[in-house]
């Protein structure tokens, strides 16, 4: 610290807070520590006693947290997200879109790691809305030495930490299978709670096709909508183990390759994921297990935004869900701001 007059002080940051006092008026910091002291501000400085000041030496070598708080800024910063104001070596993103939130975890921990400094976000693999709050940064002490923050510069390089995948706008049709409901013995529940969930994400449903228990004709359903231009396929209907079930050999039937029959989710552990692929393009084909229709949030809450955002869902993706993957049924649920399926 120095202790400088108050006449010399602009430009350099103060080392304490300055308190204001004005009997029944005022009461409280005029100036808090870590300001940096302009022109404007000398008179009222000196309008409240304070002829010297004591400031933190000015280094070439040191950044004044702000500035170093807008480098981590840079280092996170992407397309679809706006900033707050720097405050206190403080900023934060938000969102200005609704989409999945992609986080380069790898960069994240080693920029962590340097100390001196923190970017702190929510969960990776998350639907985000536009106005959400993703992520925060800022400095530990008030000044870091450029040296450090050149460290964080070539740690974060070529891309920013975060990334929003926006959705898209996807042709979906539903294959509901199931005798009782095509002979008229049950009303089908399954289809308007996909149907809701879908035009959530603001994609169009092209179709739903009931069928009876027969693979040939699940099969053929399901080959119909990716003829019609499907971006993606749900079969609702027939995906537990029982013998009359038949969704999955259907899925299987159609020459589709099955990611995965089963993860490490609760509600959801029956769920079947598959591509077909046609031309260049690979088509989600996903059987629902029956825990969709009554479940709130489930393994299809997990999957749907990262099959909106054209994410491709592997083998890992889904065994990595098994840390989070029980869902504790909440009375109130304020998924995903908890802690399902955060294991990615």
């Amino acid at each position: 610290m120095n202790l400088i007059r108050t006449k010399d002080a602009v430009g350099h940051i103060l080392c304490h807070d300055i308190t204001q006092i004005v009997k029944d008026e005022v009461k409280g910091v005029a100036f808090k520590k870590g300001h940096i002291v302009k022109e404007e501000d000398i008179k009222v400085l000196l309008s409240l006693g304070k002829d010297n000041l004591y400031v933190w030496e000015n280094k070439e070598n040191m950044l004044h947290e702000n500035e170093a708080a807008e480098i981590l800024r840079d280092i996170c910063k992407n397309d679809y997200m706006d900033e707050t104001e720097v405050r206190e070596g403080k900023i934060e993103l938000v969102s200005t879109i609704n989409g999945l939130l992609k986080i380069n975890k790898k960069k994240l921990n080693s920029i962590n790691s340097l100390g001196n400094m923190m970017i702190a976000t929510i969960h990776n693999n998350i639907p985000i809305k536009a106005g959400d709050k993703i992520a925060g940064m800022r400095i530990i002490p008030l000044l870091i030495e450029k040296e450090t923050m050149k460290l964080a510069k070539d740690l974060g390089e070529n891309e920013p930490i975060l990334c929003i995948k926006p959705y898209l706008k996807k042709k979906v049709g539903i294959v509901t299978t199931g005798n009782e409901v095509f002979y008229g013995r049950i009303k089908d529940s399954f289809g308007p709670v996909v149907k809701e969930k879908i035009e959530a994400f603001g994609s169009d449903i092209i179709g739903q096709t009931i069928v009876n228990d027969d693979i040939e004709n699940i099969k053929q359903a399901i080959l119909d909508y990716i003829d019609k231009g499907a971006d993606m396929v749900l079969c609702t209907g027939g995906m537990s183990v029982d013998p009359d079930d038949k969704t999955p050999a259907a899925i299987k039937r159609t020459g589709a390759e099955i990611i995965s029959y089963g993860a490490p989710v609760l509600p959801g552990a029956m769920m079947l994921y598959a591509y077909y692929s046609k031309d260049d393009k690979k088509i989600p084909i996903i059987g629902l297990p029956g825990c969709v229709m009554y479940s709130k949030t489930t393994v299809f809450d997990l999957v749907l935004p990262l099959t909106m955002a054209d994410e491709v869902i592997t083998k890992d993706y889904l065994n990595n869900l098994g840390i989070g993957g029980l869902c504790l049924n909440c009375n109130t649920c304020i998924y995903p701001n908890c802690g399902f399926g955060k294991g990615n």
